[in-house]
């Protein structure tokens, strides 16, 4: 089948997005990724046998207010129809991408659309207005059944979709890494200076409000040893404050992101893997970050916050602590807790899990959803 995977992003760090259209591809499918151009970027560009195209707006550079965002989507809807409306199936990467998918299918009933649901696009930000979240519902609750095939990143997600719109329950697709035995490296020890005998705790991923890290870096300022330390790898808003905390203090540390392809070698160099994320949204809550599953396939037991499908699989497998409450005492508890388990006997279940949770199982739900199209 001749397959569009559509992203309204620049798709340059979309790994999900990038998975998805490579196992399309092995399974003989010609596929194509239509993303948003963006200075500096090719418009057209291959990997492998996949092609990419990012379509260029006039209205690109134009303000950022609403009704100029809404004449960009126009544009990009109009250009996208015209090159692509031919497809055999569209693949909509959120809520945004299901409008155009959507309004495809209106005017060509023939193409076949697979609705592939991130986060829970309802709820999907800390401090959502009531008015947001009732416009969202209603619009996917109308769009929604013009999708052939639904997909979540979550079980609880998938639950809430097959209960709110009285639809079959979604497919899952959880977003792991491909498998790969990872060996323990060491970049940290040796570009931070850090000693044999300190135990290395990571965060990795986006620097935002909304992760725990105001509350992980207030935790590791008042642990009272050195003994203990606190990487932050990425970038994002908040990158100037851990910056600030790193200068204060001897047990944080900051760390620029690192391309896709070196941050499980990067990801191994900690001993626990951090993922914090707070109980601000609904989306938040039913997460299932791609960060715990880089954690496992690194090899590193995790400590996460108290939500629903993170601790579901930590006690499932066996493999870290989940704090007691989202607070920083219980983040502080939950590191004492972390280094009083047998660490072998954890990362031994860690190394168990990631053969489970590999983009290697994904496939197989991909390659079921796409033979029932």
């Amino acid at each position: 089948m001749k397959i569009v995977n559509l992203v309204l992003n620049n798709f340059i760090n979309d790994s999900r997005v990038l998975k998805t259209s490579k196992t399309l591809a092995s399974h003989g499918h010609e596929v194509q990724v239509v993303a948003l151009h963006e200075t500096g970027l090719p418009e057209n560009e291959k990997d492998g046998s996949i092609r990419i195209h990012r379509i260029s707006l006039v209205t690109r550079n134009w303000s950022k207010n609403r009704v100029v965002q809404a004449i960009k989507f126009i544009e990009f809807l109009i250009r996208f129809i015209i090159n692509y409306r031919r497809a055999d199936v569209l693949h909509c990467n959120d809520l945004n991408a299901l409008i155009i998918g959507a309004l495809c299918k209106a005017t060509r009933p023939a193409i076949s659309i697979v609705y592939d649901s991130h986060e829970y696009a309802i709820n999907d930000k800390p401090n959502q207005s009531l008015c947001s979240k009732k416009f969202k519902y209603f619009l996917e609750r109308f769009l929604i059944f013009y999708a052939d095939q639904v997909i979540t990143v979550s079980d609880s997600i998938a639950e809430e979709y097959a209960r709110i719109y009285k639809i079959t329950k979604p497919s899952l697709v959880l977003n792991c890494p491909k498998y790969r035995e990872q060996p323990k490296c060491n970049f940290f020890r040796e570009e931070l200076g850090l000693r044999s005998d300190q135990t290395i705790f990571l965060y990795q991923g986006g620097l935002s409000k909304g992760r725990g890290i105001e509350l992980i870096l207030e935790a590791f300022t008042g642990l009272g040893s050195d003994k203990n330390v606190l990487v932050c790898m990425g970038y994002g808003p908040l990158e100037i404050l851990i910056q600030r905390r790193a200068k204060e203090s001897n047990t944080i540390f900051f760390y620029p992101a690192v391309a896709p392809d070196a941050i499980l070698n990067f990801t191994s160099s900690a001993d626990y893997g951090i993922s914090f994320i707070e109980d601000s949204c609904l989306s938040y809550r039913y997460c299932l970050p791609n960060k715990l599953f880089e954690y496992l396939m690194s090899g590193l037991p995790v400590l996460t916050s108290n939500l629903y499908e993170m601790k579901r699989l930590v006690e499932k497998e066996g493999v870290g602590v989940v704090a007691e409450s989202n607070t920083v005492e219980g983040f502080r508890k939950a590191v004492m807790d972390s280094l009083s388990q047998d660490y072998s006997s954890v990362q031994e279940n860690v190394f168990e899990a990631r053969k489970k949770y590999c983009w290697e199982e994904q496939e197989k739900i991909i390659k079921e959803i796409y033979d029932a199209l």
